[in-house]
């Protein structure tokens, strides 16, 4: 199978080299600002493309690992876009962070062309996706994703067919509003601890040998103990965007989301503040009573 890329991010470029390098595929990637370096892509035999229909034409599996689904419509409904030159049969992939509706309509839009589609959030990190170990929450057809595996194989550790289409990016706001959530609620109690003049390290050993352990801490402890922000480069900004897709999810199928409001009002207020390209363990400063963060 020929394998096209959009979204040369700071995920997709892992993607995209394990495609290469682990999976041994062909690969075609869509040319835009927004890449990461492609240096090494290109070295690989990668074929830059102009446009998304240019990807679709080369490709029997097409990757989107866009921000979100204002994007995904875009690059596959627009003038130039996949669904202009989907070739008979192609796989849609989309490991994006997207609102289930739209999902269900750009699937019906894919199938209406003549292909196929799923929906494969990630999680997991940046330095996952370079080392090819990602987790992949996939919702479709068990046929379909038989049939795209092996592309998936070659940058994931675990893909778990998680429902039918859209389960994947339901299942993907899930997931980001408990990691984001905990992750906002444990920076709001480290800004706190850090007003109060506790040591950090004490402030982390404490939740860590208590009830406040897990991931969260374990990822966000770097920056509160040592000001690391390496470990998590996730704008604040994709946060707020995936809380308040988390909340439309909530409220379009009737449920509460009484948690998922304090959330993004307090992300929301940091954006607003001009603040959102900064990366999430940077709210421990944000969140302080006079932030010492530019």
């Amino acid at each position: 199978m020929d394998v096209g890329i959009i979204g040369v991010g700071m995920m997709g470029h892992g993607i995209a080299r394990n495609v290469m390098m682990r999976g041994k595929f062909k690969l075609s990637f869509l040319d835009h600002p927004g890449n990461q370096p492609v240096d090494e892509l290109l070295s690989l035999g990668a074929t830059r493309c102009a446009t998304p229909r240019d990807v679709a034409a080369a490709s029997d599996v097409i990757i989107l690992c866009v921000t979100g689904s204002a994007q995904v419509e875009a690059v596959l409904t627009g003038p130039d876009g996949v669904l202009a030159a989907l070739r008979p049969g192609a796989i849609v992939v989309d490991c994006s962070t997207s609102l289930p509706q739209s999902t269900l309509a750009m699937a019906g839009r894919v199938t209406e062309a003549g292909g196929a589609f799923i929906d494969a959030p990630m999680t997991r990190t940046v330095q996952h996706a370079h080392d090819g170990v990602l987790n992949l929450l996939v919702g479709g057809d068990a046929a379909v994703l038989a049939k795209v595996k092996p592309v998936l194989e070659s940058f994931t550790e675990r893909v778990d067919h998680v429902g039918d289409l859209s389960a994947g990016h339901r299942m993907k706001l899930l997931h980001n509003f408990v990691a984001v959530g905990f992750m906002s609620l444990l920076a709001e109690a480290a800004a706190q601890s850090a007003d109060a003049g506790i040591d950090p390290q004490v402030f982390v050993d404490v939740l860590a040998h208590g009830g406040g352990g897990g991931t969260a801490l374990d990822r966000l402890s770097p920056f509160i103990t040592r000001g690391d922000a390496s470990g998590i480069p996730f704008a604040i900004s994709n946060g707020f965007k995936d809380i308040g897709y988390y909340r439309t999810m909530a409220e379009q199928a009737g449920a509460q989301h009484t948690i998922a409001d304090g959330v993004l009002a307090a992300l929301d207020a940091v954006v607003a503040d001009g603040k959102g390209a900064s990366h999430l363990p940077l709210l421990v400063e944000l969140f302080r009573r006079t932030s010492v963060t530019a």
